[in-house]
């Protein structure tokens, strides 16, 4: 019996998803070693997703039911998908723009700078890894290395000194996206369908941040995490928690 898209494209995610966490495990422990060190010292970790979808992974655990009150999601407009999609892309690609967005949120030394972008060949996120990395800030990268491996030299979408993020990061999350991000294939097209790669990211980040939080609590720290304002309390819960943070998250 023949199964349906929806049945095909959930069995894709889903192997997905295990391979990663079969995988990535313990590049996820290192990089959660990384975030529990920032937020046992009180600081602030900041993440990034230079590029239209790329910056849905800085909203996810941002501000997020479960997520840690130490992360501020660096939300520039300028790849906002928000202040238009060709414009976005087209901010992505120029060289020079993410060093004034770190500059901006004051990315300094001793700072955890996590940079999500599937793709990772792009100037913004190049830049940014590199901008980083020469204030004194260290690197978590959410990337997938074969696509950048794959994707040629001379492809306009990449930074001029043709780099990948997974070769500047302290530590990658691979997330093991293919050329093209989409993985269903329809009969008559030539065109795949259904992306995986906001999948694979948040997983990785959701579960970098579950780690960070065990470790923590073994530690036996007990670090500030937000309650959604739609469950029974969660306002007098958020509010308690928050003046540890406030004023030092950008977009709070």
């Amino acid at each position: 019996m023949s199964t349906s898209p929806t049945e095909r494209y959930l069995a894709l995610v889903t192997a997905h998803l295990n391979k990663l966490q079969e995988e990535e495990h313990a590049a996820v422990l290192l990089a959660a070693r990384l975030v529990a060190e920032q937020v046992k010292a009180d600081r602030i970790v900041y993440a990034y997703g230079p590029g239209g979808h790329s910056n849905l992974g800085a909203q996810e655990i941002f501000f997020r039911a479960g997520g840690l009150m130490h992360v501020s999601a660096i939300l520039d407009e300028g790849t906002l998908l928000s202040g238009g999609a060709l414009r976005s892309m087209a901010i992505e690609r120029t060289s020079g723009y993410a060093a004034v967005v770190l500059e901006d949120y004051g990315i300094g030394e001793g700072d955890l700078l996590i940079l999500i972008n599937a793709y990772g060949i792009n100037a913004a996120v190049i830049d940014a890894a590199m901008e980083a990395k020469r204030r004194g800030a260290s690197v978590i990268a959410v990337t997938s290395s074969a696509h950048a491996r794959e994707t040629p030299p001379d492809h306009p979408a990449r930074h001029p000194s043709k780099r990948n993020l997974h070769e500047l990061a302290d530590v990658v999350l691979d997330c093991k996206i293919g050329v093209g991000d989409a993985v269903l294939e329809l009969d008559g097209l030539e065109q795949k369908v259904g992306a995986m790669s906001t999948f694979a990211n948040a997983f990785l980040l959701n579960a970098l941040v579950a780690e960070t939080v065990a470790m923590l609590s073994a530690e036996g720290v007990r670090p500030p995490i937000w309650m959604s304002g739609n469950a029974t309390g969660g306002d007098a819960w958020n509010r308690r928690h928050m003046a540890q943070i406030k004023g030092r998250v950008k977009k709070l």
